[in-house]
């Protein structure tokens, strides 16, 4: 009875919805619920979607880079992914006189595409389920023995599968570990850039518009995958050729009508949608404002920079963009929780399940405990990780502290050495160490001022003020080789990196001194002596009895349906197109369109310039065949599809397979989604396809790129 009443406090969708996405949904694509779907609408079968012996939806869709998804669009290869996914790659090719970010990019041929060394993309090739193998021999064990074993058993079983030697075999757990499942990846590695709109439409709205509805952002970026003449994975050649795909994604270009069926397919990174309430309060409470704080005051230090300096703007955009993304999730997080009485609903459930399996009780009192014992050196962690993080120059420190204990545990060998090298050489390259020693003297104030003293460092004191702290920062880093500013063995880590390690003995003793270095150190060393092995041993039992307590609320609720946690693998979510009404008298439309840009359009702003050319394309009316039932091209659109970060990328398809959008974001209202689904406030936002297409042939003359297409009308 108590189950029913939660299900009656949500929000009631149609009812062909309420069961389907009462807690949302990421299902793993050989387990999917074909009825389901298909009474919300879907017209093809789950074998459309997944299926290893024929070609399937799967087979254009891929994880970009490691983090975004991707899918192909054409029978040459062309890759469709957000502009934020490909920002970093748009970046590298961009300098101060040739600005890719602020102009855009449009190969005018396949000869004039980009090559991105290091960027790879991932097929599916299957799925399997191999609970048992990964599992036997586990029953009676305890740490360490148990993970060992599992180790051992996920070894044994990926060296007794046959793959090609451009294949690989990923073994992950699902449901605490309850569950395994193993993938076989074909990785592709000569992905070529072929265009990006100008930031004015891939990041029009920038930071204010981030996590916001309604959204007006042309968020889209064209890769191309090439392949060696037998159309198998190679490293960049310039003999290589399009990748011809197994499927590519039709594009439809129909008019889409509120709960007109959607199901968005690609690689959502992390949720926890099966914690204890205890859990849910110290993320809402503790652990999100902690982090919210440490970049609220990076960015903002950053943020005044970049607006007066150019070189810097081009430097740090991506990123700026990077660390205000979770920063602005966080502050959503909380506040859905809170609205969504994430917390109350999760103890209401628990009681419902005490009621029908009293030993849930016993292992919810434990887990109460352990998060309460937890606390304040979960509070510690919060803070710590992302000051280090945020101080660029501390997160360098710690780059070098790793280099120096593999060298002296005999690891760096020279193709480590190498490795290493090109890191930081990367990371220097947009590396303002002036800047960060005012982000970092700015932060250590915050991390004094917020941390228990007990887990600070001897004499930390001193570094509580923020203002005291700049000219201290700025002179540790005039004299740190950390920071580029003073040279090692005759020349500096930032223009002379070969000649600074000619010499490593004295490399690592110099280092050894860096003020930079000595001040990361007192802090780590404070940090794994009182916050982290006790952190880390806490965490430990709660993932034991975490596991523990997934497995009970599968055996105990047989009316809900469970899907494992995200956790980067290939996932489907489904749902309707829907608008929202997060609040009191606010009710939010399912589309936009480009008269909104033009609303939103502030000349000369960073966030909210329109170019000359989108304008004209406005007020002439020359939409060409993307115009909607409105006369109107429209932008964006909202689902009720359960998304989360990794998702970036992914594709929106229709009841027929056909591409309709492009997934980039979720409301600010439903960004707790991933902790608390709550079909009332849960909505993912997508580029219309319309307008990725009016862009590319009407704004950027690349119809040479549609033509390639497959278009649905």
């Amino acid at each position: 009875m108590m189950t029913k009443k939660i299900l009656l406090s949500v929000f009631l969708l149609p009812a062909a919805m309420a069961f389907a996405q009462q807690y949302g949904g990421m299902w793993i694509p050989t387990e999917l619920n074909e009825k389901e779907m298909k009474d919300l609408g879907m017209k093809i079968s789950a074998k459309d979607i997944f299926n290893p012996q024929k070609p399937s939806i799967k087979d254009a869709v891929v994880q970009f880079n490691g983090g975004c998804t991707a899918e192909i669009i054409s029978p040459k290869g062309l890759l469709l992914t957000n502009h934020h996914c490909g920002y970093g790659q748009i970046q590298a090719h961009s300098t101060v006189q040739n600005d890719l970010l602020s102009n855009g990019f449009w190969a005018k041929n396949m000869n004039g595409e980009l090559p991105n060394p290091g960027v790879k993309v991932d097929f599916i090739v299957d799925i399997k389920e191999v609970t048992y193998q990964i599992l036997e021999g586990t029953d009676k064990l305890t740490e360490p023995e148990y993970t060992k074993k599992i180790n051992n058993n996920i070894e044994i079983y990926k060296n007794s599968q046959k793959i090609e030697s451009y294949q690989s075999i990923m073994v992950k757990p699902m449901y605490y570990g309850n569950k395994y499942y193993a993938y076989t990846i074909e990785t592709y590695k000569d992905i070529r850039l072929v265009g990006a709109p100008p930031q004015s439409i891939g990041k029009f709205g920038s930071d204010t518009d981030n996590w916001v509805w309604p959204r007006h952002t042309g968020d889209f970026s064209m890769f191309r995958i090439y392949a060696d003449k037998n159309n198998k994975p190679a490293e960049f050649s310039k003999d290589n050729v399009p990748y011809v795909p197994k499927h590519y994604l039709p594009v439809s270009i129909k008019d889409k009508n509120e709960n007109d069926f959607t199901f968005v397919f690609g690689f959502p990174g992390r949720t926890t949608e099966y914690l204890p309430a205890v859990a849910v309060e110290k993320i809402m409470k503790d652990i999100d404002p902690a982090r919210i704080a440490v970049r609220d005051v990076a960015l903002k230090t950053l943020d005044e920079k970049m607006r007066v300096d150019n070189e810097t703007r081009i430097k740090y955009a991506s990123k700026y963009a990077s660390v205000a993304n979770y920063w602005k999730k966080w502050i959503g997080e909380v506040e859905g929780l809170k609205k969504s009485n994430a917390v109350e609903k999760k103890v209401m459930y628990e009681g419902s399940l005490v009621a029908k399996n009293p030993e849930i009780k016993t292992t919810l009192d434990q887990l109460n405990k352990l998060y309460n014992d937890q606390a304040p050196y979960a509070l510690n962690n919060a803070y710590y990780t992302e000051v280090v993080r945020n101080a660029e120059t501390l997160k360098l420190a710690g780059d070098y502290n790793d280099f120096i204990t593999s060298v002296e545990a005999g690891r760096m060998d020279e193709k480590e050495l190498a490795k290493f090298k090109t890191k930081v050489t990367s990371f220097y390259k947009d590396y303002s160490a002036e800047l960060d020693a005012k982000v970092t003297a700015k932060l250590l104030a915050l991390y004094v001022n917020k941390t228990a003293p007990q887990f600070l460092p001897a004499g930390f004191n001193k570094y509580k003020d923020e203002n005291a702290n700049i000219p201290v920062l700025e002179d540790m880093s005039k004299n740190s080789i950390i920071t580029g500013r003073t040279a090692v063995n005759g020349g500096t880590l930032t223009t002379d990196i070969d000649k600074a390690f000619s010499n490593q003995d004295k490399l690592i003793k110099t280092l050894k001194k860096d003020p930079i270095y000595q001040l990361y150190i007192s802090m780590r060393e404070a940090y794994t002596k009182t916050a982290d092995p006790q952190y880390t041993a806490l965490q430990a039992k709660i993932d034991a009895l975490q596991k523990k307590f997934m497995a009970q609320q599968m055996e105990t609720d047989k009316d809900r349906k469970f899907f494992p946690d995200a956790n980067s693998t290939l996932r489907v979510t489904y749902g309707k197109i829907k608008g929202s009404a997060p609040r009191d008298a606010v009710s939010y439309g399912y589309q936009t369109h480009l008269a909104g840009v033009m609303e939103k359009y502030v000349p000369g702003d960073y966030e909210f310039d329109v170019p000359k050319k989108l304008i004209e394309l406005y007020n002439k009316k020359d939409f060409g065949i993307y115009k909607d039932k409105t006369g109107d091209v429209p932008v964006g659109f909202t689902a009720t599809n359960h998304t989360t970060g990794g998702n970036s990328g992914s594709p929106a398809l229709d009841a027929n397979g056909n591409l309709v959008g492009l997934n980039f974001d979720r409301q600010w209202e439903g960004t707790m989604s991933d902790i608390n689904y709550d079909p009332r406030f849960s909505r993912n936002i997508m580029v219309d396809t319309k307008y990725i297409l009016f862009v590319v042939e009407k704004f950027a003359d690349a119809k040479w790129l549609v033509d390639e297409m497959k278009i649905v009308k």
